[in-house]
């Protein structure tokens, strides 16, 4: 009889191997293949006495089973695997038993560490085709033909299953995973769930989004009113059952983006992404693929809950919602109305809301143009008050709607009476499904046999539970209909058709929120360019309304400064004609307002106080005041008055003021009526303040009082006493 193989190991397992372990490596590729295939995991069980008869003891052979049901094309998943290649870079094994090589690894990168490891080791491998040793130069051939042939099974297994399975994706007919609201026959055929409360839900979600235009308002609108989403179990003992769950955001959002409602079968929407399976995150390992990359795509085989065209819609809509530049963004808090619809006409980029918030704790809008500054570090193309271009674009927009006003409130009711009967009617079915529940115990408790007293008691468990279900979800529906009922009544539809003849009321009432009032922008209105004229008051406005006509026009912005505005040198002119004239400056004022001139920042206008600064700063400064400065003090070395510092250093009298609040500039008060302040300030400080205040028309002069602070807090004794009182502007 000839020998067998594992007999012929021509001297190559030598005593110092079997002091060492003798590993037997137990794997199958899939959890099926271990409930089919029995007899390969006996055989591979039974290498332990193959150990044993070639001198290991019992007890000096390692059985790694952890790899059982898991594939080999990975090292990520395989413990039993990791732990083996531990054991070996450890010198603890002697000898590696396997059924077949390919059983080890069907990686090459796997494989040949193994092998290299061997090799340090002295580590032996053997299959019934013999014992290998991977440090002799023949043994190491065989070995790496062996894995270069498993290699290449795999490759073939796969590219044979792979080619059955996009064969029968094309022809529409691979059973995928189907979403919420469609039901899989015996048969194959997919088809809508026949629950109709299923049905009913799936469609309420998508009219919904039509009408709420975010993932998250149909999230709350779901919750709020009690709505639960009809799931089929895909796995375990119940699996195709239905099951009741509240609903979440991504279950909405793989709604309104699954082609599958569109009645369009599609396979390939995502693959696996090795890197991220490498960073041991296997369940985060798929990553979606753009449309154009989808393997199969075929239209019209599936029942539809929705059209392509209304799918298209809810995709560009989901994409339109992310907050990026490119999009106009969901809906948020916040009173700027024209958020992701306002562009620069200098450069057609959209502009940035910014809000500051005043007395009160109000917040009052700012749009930016900032993409030059935030991408490239420039300058800011362009700011304005967000509130003058609202107000501007609320006129247009409420004259817009004037005559459809009363049609739009009717449609609005009725929209209003459906969504409500969608609610009603669902909650109806909820009822129907719980008396069911209630009969079906019924039933059962009166078909069992009463000396069965076991059984009899906790079917009448079951009954009584069904009965409680059923009262709570009545009262619960109860307390619902008294808060919202079913029927919009007269009361209720007369006052929407009274409404409609005040649609300013209804857009100023404080019941109309502020998405409310986006949400109706961004319905008739498709982009608003806005463009300063220079740096002044002046703003040009373009809207571009929905279907494609424009409206163009002209608004006034407030500004910082006098000689910001526009009519400024017509202005000027005038004050010193008047006050050339002998006029004081109330007379001035009043003359200055009946002529229609205007000061900047949100002034309707002039006070005394303003010409008076206005005169000081065209240096038109009277007699009596020029007077009541000499009689006040006598300027020292290197000191200024405030109005004269600051018309040197090209800035407003207000804004040098504070910077003495802040103590960045040194100076004193003197104890007159006036309550006037001397600055003092050599050269080489008044070129200081000036750079200061061109580093703080950019961004807060911060930065550069720290980089002063030594030189500039310099607080005398003289310059600390009395209040500061901040000058009239």
């Amino acid at each position: 009889m000839a020998a067998a193989p594992w007999d012929r190991i021509e001297g190559k397992i030598q005593p110092w191997h079997r002091d060492r372990l003798a590993v037997v490596y137990v794997r199958q590729s899939t959890p099926q293949q271990v409930l089919d295939h029995a007899e390969s995991t006996r055989l591979q069980y039974g290498l332990t006495q193959r150990a044993v008869n070639l001198g290991w003891a019992a007890s000096r052979v390692l059985v790694i089973d952890e790899d059982l049901g898991h594939s080999a094309s990975g090292v990520v998943d395989r413990a039993g695997f990791q732990r083996l290649v531990s054991e070996v870079g450890l010198d603890h094994v002697g000898l590696v038993l396997g059924l077949e090589m390919s059983r080890l690894a069907r990686s090459g990168r796997e494989w040949h560490q193994l092998l290299e490891l061997c090799a340090l080791s002295g580590a032996l491998l053997a299959d019934p085709d013999g014992v290998y040793d991977p440090a002799e130069h023949n043994d190491r051939m065989l070995l790496g033909l062996k894995g270069t042939i498993s290699e290449a099974e795999l490759h073939l297994i796969k590219q044979r299953m792979w080619n059955g399975r996009i064969g029968k994706a094309r022809r529409g007919e691979l059973a995928v995973p189907l979403p919420v609201g469609y039901l899989r026959r015996p048969d194959g055929q997919v088809v809508r769930d026949p629950d109709q409360q299923v049905q009913t839900v799936v469609r309420l979600v998508f009219d919904l989004f039509d009408e709420l235009g975010t993932i998250n308002a149909v999230l709350r609108f779901l919750v709020d009113d009690g709505i639960q989403m009809g799931i089929r179990v895909r796995e375990g003992p119940e699996r195709g059952t239905l099951a009741w769950r509240r609903p979440s955001r991504i279950v909405i959002q793989n709604m309104l983006r699954h082609p599958a409602y569109a009645g369009v079968y599609v396979y390939g929407r995502s693959r696996t992404d090795p890197r991220r399976r490498l960073a041991g995150r296997p369940f985060t390992g798929r990553v979606r693929r753009p449309p154009e990359d989808w393997l199969v795509y075929l239209p019209d085989v599936l029942p539809a809950y929705i059209s392509a065209e209304r799918h298209e819609r809810n995709l560009a809509r989901i994409e339109a919602n992310r907050a990026r530049s490119q999009s106009m963004g969901a809906l948020r808090d916040g009173p700027a109305l024209l958020t992701g619809l306002i562009f620069c006409g200098r450069c057609d980029t959209r502009m940035v809301v910014h809000y500051q918030r005043g007395q009160g704790g109000k917040l009052w809008p700012k749009y930016e143009c900032s993409r030059a500054k935030a991408d490239y570090g420039g300058e800011l193309c362009q700011q304005l008050s967000g509130t003058c271009v609202d107000r501007h674009v609320t006129g247009l927009l409420l004259a817009a709607m004037a005559p459809a006003a009363l049609e739009v409130s009717l449609q609005a009711a009725e929209q209003a009476q459906h969504r409500r009967e969608e609610v009603d009617r669902i909650w109806q079915q909820r009822l129907e499904r719980a008396d069911y529940a209630i009969d079906r115990a019924r039933r059962q408790y009166q078909l069992a046999e009463p000396e069965n007293r076991l059984v009899v008691r906790e079917l009448e468990k079951e009954w009584e539970h069904a009965l409680a279900e059923r009262r709570q979800l009545g009262e619960e529906y109860d307390r619902r209909t008294a808060a919202r009922p079913r029927v919009l009544t007269a009361a209720e539809r007369d006052q929407i058709r009274a409404l409609a003849a005040d649609l300013p009321a209804v857009w100023q009432a404080p019941t109309t929120t502020d998405a409310d009032r986006k949400q109706l922008a961004r319905h008739l209105i498709e982009k608003v360019s806005v463009t300063v004229v220079g740096d002044s008051e002046r703003v040009t406005v373009q809207i571009t309304w929905t279907g494609g006509h424009r409206t163009a026009g002209e608004l006034v912005r407030p500004v910082a400064r006098l000689d910001q505005l526009s009519y400024f040198p017509r202005l000027a002119e005038r004050a010193r004609e008047l006050a050339a004239s002998g006029h004081s400056a109330p007379a001035i004022a009043k003359l200055l307002n009946s002529e229609g001139f205007r000061p900047p920042k949100r002034r309707e206008h002039f006070g005394t106080q303003g010409v008076r600064t206005l005169l000081q700063d065209l240096g038109c400064v009277s007699l009596q005041e020029q007077a009541l400065h000499r009689k006040a003090a006598q300027l020292g070395h290197h000191e200024w008055w405030l109005t004269d510092l600051a018309r040197e250093l090209g800035m407003p009298r207000v804004t040098l003021f504070g910077w003495i609040q802040r103590g960045w500039v040194t100076a004193h008060q003197l104890t007159d009526h006036r309550r006037s302040w001397i600055i003092h300030a050599d050269p080489a400080e008044v070129e200081r303040l000036r750079q200061l205040h061109q580093q703080s028309r950019g961004h807060r002069p911060r930065q550069a009082w720290l980089d002063h602070q030594q030189a500039t807090i310099i607080r005398n004794e003289e310059g600390n006493h009395g209040d500061d009182v901040e000058p009239h502007v």
